[in-house]
């Protein structure tokens, strides 16, 4: 990996909000201090989006990731001759099939280290399946591209004020008590400890270990797994010299003072995690994927459809994507 590599950025599905978001972020590019990126298939659809939007964007395509470094500052490149209609709001079978085609083709690039990071536009995963997708998400895509077992593909939710991450993800809330182990808790945490070391430049991170209980359980007055679980797996970590603290009651860990005491939060469940970050940092979240041998970021919302093509979507979380890939990839680089 060098530093110079153009990013990989996918669609995302053609009907959501995702080309029109590239659009403005190509547009705020310098004032947003963005790397160089290509688009990995949409010519015509990124020119309609653009236009739609009320843009000035320039599409050109491009035939490698080299020649889109050279002309990122007069133009948006455009890499291969995937391309399809834009219909915003109406999402089809064939702007599924469109959308699966840019990921896997942008997947490709940076495996094969033509470009520096990969960037996936927000896709409807329910779509995906209609036309083949047999995977839960495109993190586990990536995660398969890579090698990497989906278990060690560990979901990062970035944003100004909160890095946190969900140790349990996609599961029903009577599940996750279920799924806790000492074990599992080790193994990812020791997966953020060194994402948050390599890709945020961190030598040292303080972790933050979430409850799973009301006021931590209350020694074991409202559930015992603080005592069996979480204590014991903490208390490994330690041993090991990861700087961890907790159990805490999720209900003070994400208040102002308590977040200036860590780098990361490890909540227990999907929502504990999701909505301290979307309530602070809606409009610049990040979803970040730890445990990967390359950098993958995706705007941490989804497709839109309500609104795709009113220009009322906001572009923040589509930059503050880009600009994390290039950030870590430049890391990882040096």
């Amino acid at each position: 990996m060098t530093e110079d590599l153009p990013l990989a950025l996918s669609l995302g599905d053609p009907a959501g909000v995702g080309p029109e978001l590239i659009c403005e972020a190509w547009v705020r590019r310098v004032r947003s201090g963005l790397p160089p990126f290509f688009v990995a298939g949409g010519v015509s659809l990124l020119r309609a989006a653009a236009e739609q939007r009320g843009l000035d964007v320039p599409v050109h395509p491009v035939s490698d990731a080299a020649e889109a470094a050279a002309l990122f500052d007069k133009a948006l490149p455009v890499l291969g001759e995937l391309d399809g209609p834009y219909r915003p709001g109406k999402p089809d079978a064939g702007g599924a099939k469109l959308a699966l085609a840019s990921l896997r083709q942008a997947t490709a690039l940076v495996t094969g280290k033509a470009a520096g990071a990969l960037v996936t536009g927000p896709i409807a995963k329910s779509r995906l399946a209609e036309v083949g997708f047999d995977f839960p998400g495109q993190t586990e895509f990536v995660a398969h591209a890579c090698g990497v077992p989906a278990t060690d593909a560990v979901m990062l939710l970035a944003g100004p004020q909160l890095r946190t991450v969900p140790l349990t993800v996609h599961v029903a809330l009577a599940e996750v008590p279920t799924l806790l182990s000492v074990e599992l808790i080790c193994r990812r945490t020791r997966i953020v400890a060194r994402g948050i070391q390599r890709d945020f430049g961190i030598a040292h991170p303080r972790i933050a270990i979430a409850a799973l209980n009301p006021h931590a359980g209350e020694h074991g007055r409202m559930g015992d797994e603080e005592q069996r679980i979480i204590g014991p797996a903490i208390e490994t970590l330690r041993a090991e010299g990861i700087e961890v603290s907790g159990p805490w009651p999720a209900d003070t860990l994400f208040a102002p003072r308590a977040r200036e005491t860590y780098d990361v939060a490890i909540a227990m469940y999907h929502d504990q995690a999701l909505v301290p970050l979307k309530a602070l940092d809606f409009d610049e979240g990040v979803n970040m994927t730890l445990g990967l041998p390359i950098v993958r970021t995706s705007p941490d919302h989804g497709t839109a459809f309500g609104i795709a093509g009113t220009g009322t979507a906001h572009p923040g979380a589509t930059v503050a994507a880009i600009r994390l890939a290039g950030q870590a990839a430049a890391r990882r680089a040096r």
